[in-house]
């Protein structure tokens, strides 16, 4: 979750995923994506806590908090353009056009992540990242996810842009708007995706968003098992569905 401060309070990125898109087509989220197999397998330059801190706090081990932190900056830089590194372990680029030759191989897997900050002499920024949620699609899905959210601020020169073939349209709003353009029909938000905005909501700036102590423990939407319920059930889900202006436009996978 790429965050700002704005006008009216916190900004968060959205990006719409086109409708060809095998999961969450048409949703409105967060940019993100999988965990390569190069994440995480090399020695890179890292500013910020250890592997070992991730790992307590998502609860997972170290090498798979590492390549989940390295997905995180990957797929940042990838979907829209931002980068969570710098020159130095105090520092953080502030144009990143000139690395568009490697965003393009980067999304095409023809170059991996410690490659690319190797060849350019670049430190990772962990400590640009903050832990903040763990989703587990439901058993009911065909496609199944184990998905860690993180939160960063827009570093200060960069612009996050739509220039991936998974959005269809971006855009920066506050959370409390796009959860009105949800309610009101306009955008479509899974219920992991309602869940993170409604908790930025609460914050007033990005510096608050940044020193919250978020505790992690992983959610599951679960079918409560009772005739005639077939909605799904997760913290707050009867406010979810309270305020869902139409089930039938949600889609999860594709099924094959």
């Amino acid at each position: 979750m790429l965050v700002r401060d704005g006008a009216a309070g916190p900004e968060v990125f959205l990006q719409r995923r086109v409708g060809a898109m095998a999961f969450a087509a048409g949703m409105t989220v967060f940019p993100g994506g999988g965990v390569d197999p190069a994440d995480g397998t090399a020695d890179i330059a890292w500013a910020g806590p250890e592997p070992a801190w991730w790992a307590e706090r998502f609860a997972t081990t170290e090498p798979r908090a590492k390549a989940l932190v390295c997905a995180a900056v990957r797929e940042t830089f990838e979907e829209c353009g931002v980068l969570l590194a710098g020159p130095t372990a105090d520092s953080v680029v502030s144009d990143t056009t000139r690395y568009h030759d490697a965003r393009g191989k980067l999304e095409r897997r023809e170059l991996s992540l410690a490659g690319f900050l190797a060849e350019e002499n670049l430190v990772l920024r962990a400590d640009l990242l903050r832990p903040w949620a763990n989703w587990i699609t439901p058993v009911v899905e065909p496609r199944r996810y184990d998905t860690r959210f993180f939160v960063a601020v827009l570093p200060a020169g960069q612009l996050a842009d739509g220039a991936t073939s998974e959005a269809a349209e971006v855009q920066w709003r506050t959370p409390a708007e796009a959860l009105d353009r949800w309610r009101a029909g306009t955008d479509i938000l899974l219920p992991p995706t309602w869940s993170q905005l409604d908790a930025l909501a609460e914050f007033g700036s990005t510096a608050e968003i940044l020193a919250a102590d978020m505790v992690i423990e992983p959610i599951m939407p679960v079918l409560p098992g009772v005739a005639g319920q077939d909605v799904l059930a997760f913290p707050d889900s009867n406010r979810y569905f309270a305020d869902l202006p139409d089930t039938g436009r949600l889609k999860g996978s594709v099924r094959k």
